[in-house]
């Protein structure tokens, strides 16, 4: 699943190319797409601004409409030049932006929808949606707020909980709580205010750090190491040796959603 890194990087790349466009041809598959809310035309429209909230990309248009997508487990969005071939495969393809330099084909996108400026702020998903992690305006007291109100969550299961704070994803969460040498199996009723705000720098340290601030570090990295074996800490990393103390790396599924979960169990105690 994409995580908020990479929605964060994608919004960045479309925003750039895109923002200020007028939109010259639109398609999709999708049902739900093929009319807009007021009936009028998608090419009449100029895209103001593409930006992410969480794992949520959000393409504004003039005229106060919007187009929400969710990438859930293997959705994406590519760019291309007017003529340039399109690496994904055509029966993948589910929406088509065309502007003057630049095509914005969404590939696999299972979550997509028009909202007016009146839905969009009532639009359940986003207003249930936590704290993003990767927002200028990211509140760590809220968040902590959030995660404290679930004492009965195991602290991994929490920072995947989108609605307690958004943009986490499988491969942070393991890193993040490895870095802040918490085991991920802990419930968060057990954990001190310490504890919870240490998560939660590191989750904004880390997270900020993948998403291009000038780090110079090749793709998604928590080590700060070049070598490509020893980028990650634990994540994928069963039967390895810690990078840290040598011990070796465990692995076990968790959750209601049973997502794979790697530890140290040296550098991060027992559960």
């Amino acid at each position: 699943m994409p995580e908020g890194d990479t929605i964060f990087r994608a919004a960045l790349r479309m925003n750039e190319a895109l923002a200020g466009a007028s939109v010259t041809g639109f398609r999709s598959v999708l049902p739900q797409l093929t009319r807009v809310h007021d009936d009028s035309p998608l090419t009449c429209r100029t895209v103001e601004a593409v930006r992410s909230v969480g794992k949520h990309l959000i393409i504004d248009f003039s005229g106060g409409l919007h187009l929400r997508t969710h990438m859930r487990m293997s959705g994406s969005w590519h760019l291309y030049r007017p003529g340039e071939r399109w690496r994904g495969r055509a029966v993948d393809v589910r929406i088509v932006i065309e502007t003057p330099s630049f095509v914005a084909v969404g590939f696999s996108i299972p979550v997509a929808e028009f909202l007016t400026d009146a839905t969009l702020s009532r639009q359940s998903d986003l207003q249930a949606i936590g704290p993003d992690a990767l927002a200028p305006s990211f509140d760590r007291n809220e968040a902590a707020g959030r995660i404290r109100s679930r004492p009965e969550l195991e602290i991994a299961e929490a920072l995947l909980n989108q609605r307690l704070i958004s943009g986490v994803g499988n491969v942070f969460k393991s890193e993040i709580l490895f870095v802040s040498a918490i085991n991920p199996f802990r419930l968060v009723g057990t954990l001190s205010d310490e504890d919870i705000e240490r998560i939660l720098a590191n989750t904004e340290k880390l997270m900020r750090l993948n998403v291009g601030d000038g780090s110079g570090l090749p793709g998604r990295s928590t080590t700060g190491r070049l070598n490509p074996r020893e980028k990650l800490w634990v994540y994928s990393r069963a039967g390895q040796p810690c990078l840290r103390c040598g011990t070796t790396i465990e692995y076990a599924r968790q959750g209601r959603d049973v997502r794979g979960t790697w530890w140290c169990p040296q550098c991060q105690g027992v559960r």
